[in-house]
C-alpha cells in the first residue's frame, strides 16, 4: 500500500513543456529586440538633428557656430581627448585632409571630450586648422547618440550636406578610411 507522501511526483504533460518553451522563445526574442532597438546605430536621431540642436565653445571661450558648418558640404567630426593616444595620433591627419578637401566643400570640427584648459594647453603646441568645439561630458551622450554605443575615443561621424549620417568609426582612423569617404 503506498502513502500518499510517496507518490510519484506529477510530470508535466507534453502540451505544458511546448507551453514553457513557447513562452521562454517569445521571452527571449522580445529581449533580443528590446537590445536590438536600444543598441542599433540607425536610429532616427542618428540623422544628424541631434547635433545640430548643440552649442559648443571653442577653446578661447567663443561660441562655435554650427549652422554655419552645416550650410556648407560634407562634415566630419572627430570626438576626442588629448589624454588619448590614438586621439591625438589621428589629429594632423584630419587637419591635413581639411586642409585638403576644404575646396571640395568638406570640413572637419573637432569636439573635445575634455577638460578647457587641456585642451588650450595642448592646441598651443600642436594648433589644427579646423574648429575644435568644447565639448567636455556632454560630448560623450553626443556621441553615443550619433552611435557610440561604447562611448569610446577616438569616434569619428562622417555626415552628408544634407546633415544625413553617412559613415562612422569607433577607433583610429586611417588614409583609408578618409579616402574612402571622400
Amino acid at each position: 500500500m503506498t502513502s500518499p507522501d510517496s507518490s510519484p511526483a506529477p510530470q508535466p504533460t507534453t502540451r505544458r513543456k511546448a507551453l514553457l518553451w513557447t513562452t521562454a522563445g517569445i521571452a527571449a526574442a522580445a529581449g533580443g529586440g528590446v537590445a536590438w532597438r536600444l543598441n542599433r546605430t540607425d536610429r532616427a536621431e542618428d540623422s544628424g538633428a541631434v547635433l545640430w540642436q548643440q552649442q559648443f565653445d571653442t577653446p578661447d571661450g567663443k561660441p562655435l557656430d554650427l549652422a554655419a558648418l552645416r550650410a556648407g558640404g560634407p562634415l566630419v567630426v572627430n570626438f576626442w581627448a588629448t589624454w588619448c593616444p590614438p586621439c591625438v595620433a589621428e589629429l594632423p591627419m584630419l587637419d591635413a585632409f581639411g586642409k585638403m578637401h576644404a575646396a571640395r566643400g568638406w570640413a572637419v570640427l573637432g569636439l573635445a571630450v575634455d577638460q578647457p584648459s587641456s585642451v588650450r594647453k595642448f592646441l598651443a603646441n600642436r594648433p589644427v586648422a579646423f574648429p575644435v568645439g568644447m565639448a567636455g561630458l556632454q560630448g560623450t551622450d553626443l556621441s553615443r547618440a550619433l552611435g557610440n554605443t561604447q562611448g569610446s575615443l577616438p569616434f569619428t561621424v562622417v555626415f552628408a550636406a544634407n546633415g544625413v549620417v553617412r559613415h562612422r568609426k569607433i577607433g583610429q582612423l586611417t588614409e583609408g578610411d578618409l579616402s574612402s569617404w571622400v
